[in-house]
């Protein structure tokens, strides 16, 4: 019987060191598995003679039952221990607040969200929307727009020409979206009435000027389009992109070799106060420039300019999201400031529309 003591002294000792409930199963398989000692010496009993049996049997027994009690209790501490960890790890304080969704914290960039606007507005009248490459030759960004070969309107546009092929064709960032207007007539029957937005390439960077910036211009085909239609879209588009009741435009005689005649379109507004200010005041603002669409891109683009004339007209995305929402400098559009465009930029559900207002 003292082997039996000693036994149980080593058992309780093990179970007292058990760190986890793992280390404490692998103490209560070596005591009491098929193959633990206790399990060995109850195997034993067999052996003895009936009175030694029972006498043997009992202390045996009476072991057994304190080192399982001792292991019950041994996990009851362990399972508590383990439950207070897990809970201090995963405590979350209820008082904080709650962290704004994606949806709360993103922000749409100015210059996609005066897309939608344009958009918006555009789609009321009636226009689709028309995209072309980024990429164009340099009939359709040239050429086919009344552009000859070495005039000097070419060198206005300051290209980024690719390396030529060779066939000696050279593919070239377009210089305006011009080229899907091109591509439109090219494609479709008239009356054709289109907005085509995107971006446009330059070899130009300063405050007001980047080598990429986005456009949008409109056309217009059709047997009895005029001017006077013209003058009416962009008044009602100035009016509500603008969100102002009335403006006043001034149409100024320019020089556009797509476009015959050619006009700049200033718009009234007051500067006073360190902010451009529409529909009130002395001053004028540049803002697009517009035309009849010349004889000949109709006839370049497999229409009869004698059957069919338009319109079309050009601005600056980037400078109209300026003069609206008060940016002075171009370049931020492109800087990826997250700042930036925290104070700047709309809410992703925030979609612009006439009835409900464009920038509310």
């Amino acid at each position: 019987m003292t082997d039996l003591a000693t036994l149980e002294t080593d058992l309780t000792a093990q179970i007292a060191a058990a760190a986890d409930e793992a280390a404490l199963e692998a103490v209560r398989v070596a005591a009491l598995g098929k193959k633990g000692s206790l399990s060995a010496l109850l195997a034993t009993l067999g052996q003895m003679a009936p009175e030694e049996r029972k006498t043997a049997g009992a202390a045996i027994n009476q072991v057994k039952d304190r080192v399982t009690e001792a292991l019950t209790l041994r996990r009851e501490v362990l399972k508590s221990a383990a439950l207070d960890a897990r809970l201090a790890a995963e405590t979350v304080d209820v008082t904080l607040p709650v962290r704004e969704s994606p949806t709360e914290t993103g922000r749409i960039h100015p210059i996609s969200q005066v897309m939608d606007e344009l958009t918006a507005i555009f789609a009321d009248m009636g226009f689709a929307i028309a995209e072309g490459p980024d990429i164009e030759t340099d009939d359709y960004n040239f050429t086919k727009l009344n552009f000859p070969e070495g005039h000097p309107a070419r060198e206005m546009h300051d290209t980024f020409f690719f390396n030529p092929k060779a066939d000696g064709e050279r593919m070239l960032l377009r210089t305006h979206t011009s080229p899907v207007q091109v591509r439109t007539m090219l494609s479709n029957k008239p009356p054709i009435r289109v907005i085509c937005p995107g971006r446009t390439y330059r070899c130009d960077s300063d405050q007001t000027h980047t080598p990429m910036f986005h456009q949008v211009e409109g056309l217009v085909i059709d047997k009895g389009s005029h001017i006077g239609h013209l003058k009416w879209i962009l008044e009602e588009f100035c009016k509500a992109f603008f969100e102002v009741d009335s403006v006043k435009m001034r149409f100024r005689p320019s020089f556009f070799p797509f476009t015959e005649p050619s006009m700049e379109v200033d718009i009234q507004c007051n500067r006073q106060g360190g902010e451009v200010r529409f529909g009130e005041g002395e001053d004028w603002l540049e803002i697009l420039g517009c035309g009849m669409v010349h004889p000949n891109v109709i006839r370049n683009c497999g229409l009869d300019p004698d059957v069919y004339q338009g319109f079309a007209w050009g601005m600056g995305i980037d400078r109209i999201a300026m003069l609206k929402y008060g940016i002075n400098d171009l370049r931020q559009f492109f800087e990826a400031d997250v700042r930036w465009l925290s104070h700047y930029g709309f809410r992703p559900l925030d979609l612009p529309t006439l009835a409900g207002g464009l920038s509310s």
